[in-house]
């Protein structure tokens, strides 16, 4: 993909540091299947770019760092959009983040919810502004991120919390994130951008191949995980049509309450 034709993110390289930018802000920086197809088109580029030793993923303006799956497009149209292979490439994401050999810093200068969060979780360190919420959203809008999605978090806050995040879609403040340690620091939100350049300073001056060994040495206590994700997305596409998901979905863009009591 031609960096020219971005229309969803934004990629700059400065000074080693690739900033990746999901930049729908109008719309919490949801992502669509382009928006993707984008991700993992800046990834690639900054594996491929020998200037790059850090990666940073954020979100455009001051609202959202990335609030999931385009629900309220789904629920309009179907569906996310079409992508460049005709698949919605999400699981494709999460390998680039996790197998792209330099470290990612996530930058979560707003809300990280549903596959927003999940997309921080999977990041290898996460700065959160002051302003950041957390949680997940699947079983409120009749969907789920099982495999990376559950059992990376639950390493990094333990199962007991992980489970209260997924089965009650709660938020959280920076501070309880931190608290649990499901982020790495909490900045005021002006200062956010310049705590991630300090932290992206730090490792540009480590030997990346150390790094690189070490972060393929973390995923490799999860890497099981991959195998479960490919059957919980492949049952996700099986449930996505029926009226319980539907339900879900077409709740959240009516902004009601949804009833799911129907389908117990």
């Amino acid at each position: 993909m031609d960096f020219e034709e971005l229309t969803e993110v934004r990629y700059e390289v400065d000074r080693g540091l690739a900033w990746v930018t999901i930049d729908r802000p109008e719309r919490y920086n949801s992502f669509t299947a382009r928006t993707v197809d984008e991700l993992i088109a800046a990834f690639k580029a900054a594996w491929a770019d020998r200037q790059v030793g850090v990666v940073a993923l954020t979100g455009a303006g001051d609202r959202a760092f990335c609030a999931g799956g385009d629900v309220k497009m789904a629920a309009e149209t179907g569906g996310y959009g079409p992508s460049e292979s005709g698949v919605f490439e999400l699981e494709s994401l999460h390998r680039s983040i996790r197998s792209i050999p330099k470290p990612v810093i996530a930058a979560v200068n707003g809300v990280a919810a549903g596959g927003g969060h999940v997309l921080h979780v999977l990041c290898d360190l996460s700065i959160a502004a002051d302003t950041a919420t957390f949680g997940q959203s699947g079983p409120r809008v009749g969907s789920w991120d099982a495999g990376l999605g559950t059992g990376v978090l639950a390493r990094a806050v333990g199962e007991k919390r992980a489970k209260e995040m997924w089965l009650l879609c709660r938020r959280y403040d920076a501070r309880r994130a931190l608290d649990w340690g499901l982020v790495n620091a909490v900045v005021p939100a002006a200062e956010l951008r310049a705590e991630v350049r300090r932290w992206a300073d730090e490792l540009l001056a480590m030997s990346p191949t150390a790094l690189k060994v070490l972060k393929h040495s973390f995923n490799a206590d999860t890497e099981h995980l991959s195998g479960l994700a490919r059957v919980a997305f492949d049952g996700l596409d099986l449930f996505q049509p029926t009226a319980e998901a539907t339900e879900g979905k077409q709740a959240f863009a009516q902004k009601r309450p949804p009833d799911f009591s129907p389908y117990r």
